[in-house]
């Protein structure tokens, strides 16, 4: 790439919390100076490029993401995230891993090289999530420790298991001295943690926490010394309920995060800019907004080249036309131009792309791609007999769309006429195939608040073990959506009436699409 300066914009100096005029020379990959600086000066074949007009932020970092949740393979994220200014994410493949264990874990790190994004991860904490889970694959500390040696390991990834922390579960607190040890942090997931059971939990040594909701959990985290990700993603929605954390006194603690993001939001609204905008339209700071999602980001992971424009740090630079709309017009990774003139919100990067990335091992391309360990099922798996009687009171799972909060009530079902459903009353049924082992096991029960009337949808996206997952009306509806999905290796199926509607194949891992 040639040499390049950026000249006649102004800069967001994160540093110094200011907006200063000023010109910015890149090369090789990084920032050289910044300052008034001279054309002529320049070394032969250099670049100048005019951005008279623009404001100048430094590449903006996710500090918390599931690549998975995407839906998409780390290089198609990084087509999509780069242009919308991302220039880094720290990612957590605790999806892949409780599917395909370690080898999830190094198919993550082959597949994330060359791309338009850096992208470091965080090594998953807790896979099973809990001992209750039949997930595909147990991560001891012992399998984790040798990942540290890799580079672009930055961190242990969430800490949910707060019990085990608090109760001296042996192997989690071996894994968070590991992490500490190997000079990373370690990533919390504590909701509703307060008090002393906070103090305790942050004394094992855990950095900070992606799931406060409310404003009293997060002032804790903050006067304890933790950092707070304010979480603004597709399932969890906080950014609002935190807005306070802008203010003086807190907000050098916060940064901003995605942690789940879908595929439609991504492009109907964008990545990281795209919790900018939504911050500025809510009255915040836009330089805070952008402190947040750039060199506080970098200092909570300790990536001592990022998140600054200033000499010497990484020459990811992201052009903007104002502080008001925060519309991207142009971004440079490393110094070289991957997007200019983002004139759409589902815009992404058009400058080719290496071909798809493979593992250089190809078992371990194998591995992931053939993930289900289980028989077909049929309408008789589905069905539930509450000891023959014709009805019966029954716990109901209770959604609350945009939250993900669950309840528990208590219907009285007919199983009579329905076998337990109430389509009129927005009750249908749920279960849990487990798909790793063939055991055969599968869990049925009843769920509220899908507002589904008929037929029957199953995924392989069912957090955090990823078995097969089936709601339905219709028990042959049930079977014909999971033996889809089964027979696709992994993905998403509705059916109705006896008759397919729509599939979405997930051949990676049953996570995530293996198209460009």
């Amino acid at each position: 790439m040639a040499p390049t300066l950026l000249a006649g914009g102004t800069i967001v100096d994160v540093l110094a919390d200011r907006l200063e005029r000023a010109d910015v020379f890149m090369e090789d990959g990084v920032i050289r100076l910044v300052g008034t600086i001279n054309p002529d000066a320049l070394p032969e074949g250099a670049e100048v490029i005019d951005v008279t007009g623009k404001v100048l932020c430094p590449g903006f970092i996710d500090g918390h993401i599931h690549i998975e949740s995407t839906l998409m393979v780390p290089r198609e994220l990084a087509r999509v995230c780069a242009a919308h200014g991302t220039a880094a994410m720290v990612a957590d493949p605790h999806e892949i891993a409780n599917v395909a264990g370690a080898d999830g874990l190094r198919y993550m790190l082959e597949t994330s090289r060359d791309l338009p994004v850096d992208i470091f991860f965080a090594l998953p904490s807790c896979v099973p999530a809990t001992p209750f889970d039949e997930s595909g694959a147990t991560l001891t500390a012992a399998d984790l420790k040798p990942f540290y040696a890799r580079p672009e390991v930055v961190a242990l990834g969430e800490v949910m298991n707060v019990p085990g922390v608090l109760n001296g579960d042996a192997d989690l607190l071996h894994k968070i001295a590991d992490a500490k040890a190997a000079g990373r942090v370690v990533n919390g997931h504590a909701p509703g943690v307060l008090d002393d059971d906070l103090r305790r939990y942050i004394d094992a040594g855990v950095n900070d926490d992606h799931e406060c909701s409310t404003f009293e959990e997060a002032h804790q985290r903050i006067e304890a010394g933790m950092w707070v990700m304010i979480r603004e993603g597709s399932a969890a929605r906080n950014l609002e309920a935190l807005l306070p954390l802008f203010d003086a006194g807190y907000n050098r603690r916060c940064l901003l995060v995605t942690d789940d993001k879908h595929a439609d939001d991504l492009l109907a609204d964008g990545h990281i800019d795209a919790i900018i905008r939504a911050a500025i339209r809510m009255g915040a700071d836009p330089l805070v907004a952008i402190r947040m999602r750039t060199i506080q980001a970098a200092r909570c992971f300790n990536l001592e080249n990022l998140g600054a424009i200033a000499p010497g740090f990484a020459a990811h630079v992201v052009a903007v036309d104002d502080l008001e709309d925060f519309r991207i017009s142009a971004v440079w990774h490393a110094g070289e131009a991957v997007q200019v003139q983002l004139d759409a919100p589902n815009d992404f990067v058009n400058e080719p792309l290496p071909e798809a990335i493979h593992p250089a091992d190809p078992e371990l391309e194998r591995t992931v791609r053939h993930t289900f360990n289980m028989d077909l099922l049929s309408a008789d798996d589905f069905v539930v007999n509450p000891d023959g009687r014709k009805r019966a009171a029954c716990h109901v799972i209770v959604v609350h769309p945009g939250t993900l909060i669950t309840d528990d009530t208590v219907r009285e079902l007919d199983f009579a006429e329905t076998n337990g459903t109430a389509p009129e009353l927005d009750v249908a049924k749920i279960a849990v195939c487990e798909r790793h082992h063939r055991t055969g096991h599968i869990g049925l029960g009843f769920i509220s608040g899908l507002g589904l009337r008929h037929g029957a949808v199953a995924s392989s996206v069912s957090h955090d073990s990823h078995n097969l997952i089936v709601v339905g009306t219709d028990e042959d509806d049930m079977a014909l959506a999971a033996n889809t999905v089964l027979v696709m290796g992994g993905g998403r199926a509705v059916a109705s009436g006896g008759h397919l509607l729509a599939t979405m194949g997930l051949p990676i891992a049953g996570l995530m699409s293996d198209l460009c």
